[in-house]
């Protein structure tokens, strides 16, 4: 198109800010819209609209990305509006090799400030908003503070918005705390509002070097019935503390969230040094009467933690054999004729088995037992394997084949076990009492075992095992005795196979304590009045009034107290009778034990309150990706280096952030 006698159209009429980049020219009937920076000719006709135009301007290479904002769509930006730093929810992929979080039904809140906007067009830009953003990825990924600081990171920044201000690794590390003590607000507000107790579970964690860190987890079901746990605290200590100092910072932590008095129980590991952590704080509650039940249900043991150690009993009587059948593997996948000569050796024998020899993850004991699980299915084939080859010298003789067969066995059913601790995230307690109690039955099988090696080490496992049974059973059993599925027949049923003639006396002690519970309960309820009826009491606090200062006259103050009194001795049944008279509930794998307390609280007032604290004890607390593994909780290397405080605010941030966006 010959543009030598076109003129330039300047019209008010020209309203779209793309006219700020486009030269509108007429020649004749047509217009022509011409890119000021590419000189690129597009139709600019009053018809053919000025989206194409947008279009080009993102597009255009000459064009500096400033301002590219202000084209969006005035509908597009009414959609986006200003992203909130700390109210927006995000679905987590379902796939759990990947960790990445989809932004989803992201809210909007339209709050910005003035000092940080930077007008562009049409469009603002947030600093702050912007800062913040980063701070709360940071924490919710784990990223290192100092990746702020980072050649790429700088360059990718500043081309995606050059507007942004770039921050110092001391500025990002303060906003991060400032986001902390805003969560932190947020988890005090709702510890104080749980209309239940809380159970505190302890785990050690280590850091690069020597340092250690104490992690504080709160566990808990909540007004909707449902079970949650939150990281409280995560203090830096010296692994050379002693009891009476780690039990002190574990009491000031209570005191400091306010829940020395709702606490229900504490979840330790099985060692002398938490016996003595658990005594000293046990002591301190008892002292101000906080504890149900004189604290019979205060002390519980992680039941993960007492399995995995005797799986490492385990594994260490047999390590010889493990090391010979680990050697034996390597030997035969040394060289494609072996391993030829092997597999062939194993049609010889008939063994069709799809699995095969791999070498463990030694520090995965459940990869161990796969090993040997499939070594022990090649045990034919290895033996001839010894007959035939004068080079295999790492053979294994019949006594290791039965004693390796014999913790392979003990093996089978920790791993069957710990599967079920950590099929749910958040399992309620109820689940524990018959997998235990099929444990203790086994042990005392293995203990009959003819080989006097295998019989002395299952007797070992069995003394480890009855040292956490005597301190946990009870909580056990009461947590059994809540799944409507079962009531106390599954104490009528484990018992006498476990006691014996004793059996008797042990499921009367279960009773005793059950009803002594349930009574503390009742006595907190309000079903029960307390000081002649002005004040029905839950916890520590007063639930209703019955009247008032203002009403104090009301002749009929005492009534409802002498009410319930009288009409339990005229035979009123209590909720503990009434659930246990009425038919279990059917068995079902949809069962929903949380589900269906929160349906039939109404019916059982004071056994769902007992039903609330005893579900939500974390009876192993063991997080499932670690359930398997020798060491504990690692911290990451680059968190692990800076300031115990900061170390402290990214975690409890990262755990409630993240506990946010999953509900």
């Amino acid at each position: 198109m010959d543009m030598s006698d076109a003129v330039i159209v300047k019209s008010s009429r020209l309203k779209s800010v793309v006219w700020n980049d486009f030269d509108r020219i007429k020649k004749g009937d047509t217009c022509v819209a011409v890119c000021r920076h590419c000189k690129k000719k597009l139709s600019g006709s009053s018809t053919s609209g000025t989206s194409h135009l947008r279009n080009h301007l993102i597009r255009c290479q000459r064009r500096s990305s400033h301002g590219i904002a202000q084209y969006i769509s005035a509908r597009e930006k009414r959609k986006e509006g200003t992203l909130a730093i700390a109210n927006f929810n995000i679905d987590q992929d379902t796939n759990k090799d990947d960790n990445t979080l989809s932004l989803v039904n992201i809210k909007f809140e339209q709050t910005q400030l003035k000092d940080d906007t930077v007008n562009t067009g049409t469009s603002n830009f947030d600093q702050r908003r912007s800062r913040f953003d980063l701070a709360r990825m940071i924490i919710l990924h784990g990223y290192p503070l100092a990746m702020v600081e980072h050649v790429g990171f700088r360059a990718f920044v500043k081309n995606l918005q050059p507007l942004f201000e770039l921050v110092s690794l001391n500025r990002v590390e303060a906003d991060c705390i400032e986001i902390y003590e805003r969560e932190k607000k947020k988890v005090n507000e709702m510890l104080d509002k749980l209309p239940g107790k809380i159970s505190l579970s302890a785990d050690v964690w280590n850091a690069v070097g020597d340092a250690e860190y104490l992690c504080l987890t709160s566990n808990y079901i909540d007004e909707s019935w449902q079970l949650r746990r939150r990281i409280l605290n995560f203090i830096r200590i010296d692994p050379s503390h002693t009891e009476d100092m780690v039990s002190e910072a574990i009491m000031n932590c209570l005191m400091y969230w306010d829940i020395d008095r709702k606490l229900f129980s504490m979840i330790l590991d099985s060692c002398s040094t938490c016996d003595n952590i658990a005594v000293r704080i046990g002591d301190r509650l008892l002292q101000n009467r906080f504890l149900y039940c004189n604290g019979q249900l205060f002390d519980i043991r992680c039941a993960a933690n007492v399995i995995n150690a005797m799986v490492q009993h385990a594994l260490g009587a047999v390590s010889e054999i493990v090391i010979k059948i680990r050697e034996t593997i390597g030997y035969i996948k040394s060289s494609q004729i072996i391993l030829a000569k092997f597999n062939e050796m194993a049609k010889e024998v008939g063994i069709l088995s799809q699995k095969g020899l791999c070498l463990d993850n030694a520090s995965q004991w459940n990869s161990t037992y796969s090993m040997l699980e499939v070594a022990l299915e090649f045990k034919d084939v290895l033996i001839l394997l010894q007959e035939n080859d004068a080079a295999y010298k790492v053979y294994l003789s019949d006594v290791e084949w039965e004693r390796v067969t014999a913790v392979t066995s003990y093996l089978k059913l920790f791993v069957e076990v710990i599967n079920v601790f950590t099929k749910n995230k958040y399992p309620t307690a109820n689940i524990y009492f018959p997998e235990l109690c099929d444990v203790k039955l086994h042990l005392i099988e293995w203990c009959k075992n003819s080989d006097e090696y295998i019989s002395s080490l299952a007797s070992r496992l069995r003394s480890k095992f009855d040292e956490y049974w005597e301190k946990c059973s009870l909580g056990l059993a009461v947590a059994a005795m809540l799944d409507p599925r079962f009531k106390m027949k599954l104490v009528d049923y484990y018992y006498p196979q476990i006691y014996g003639s004793m059996s008797a006396s042990r499921i009367e002690e279960v009773f005793d304590g059950v009803k002594a519970l349930y009574n503390e309960h009742s006595i907190g309820s309000p079903l029960a009045s307390h000081d002649q009826g002005l004040a029905w009491q839950v916890g520590n606090g007063p639930l209703l009034l019955q009247g008032s200062a203002k009403d104090s006259r009301d002749r009929l103050m005492g009534f409802d107290k002498f009410l319930h009194e009288t009409s339990q001795g005229e035979g009123t049944k209590s909720d503990l009778d009434k659930y246990l008279e009425e038919p279990l509930f059917p068995r079902n794998v949809d069962f929903n034990i949380l589900n269906w307390w929160r349906v039939h609280t109404p019916r059982y007032p004071v056994l769902s309150m007992m039903a609330r604290n005893v579900l939500g004890i974390p009876m192993a607390k063991v997080a499932p990706e670690l359930a398997f593994n020798h060491s504990g909780r690692v911290l990451d290397r680059d968190w692990s280096s800076l300031n115990p405080a900061t170390v402290q605010a990214l975690v409890c941030s990262q755990d409630w952030i993240r506990s946010e966006l999953e509900n």
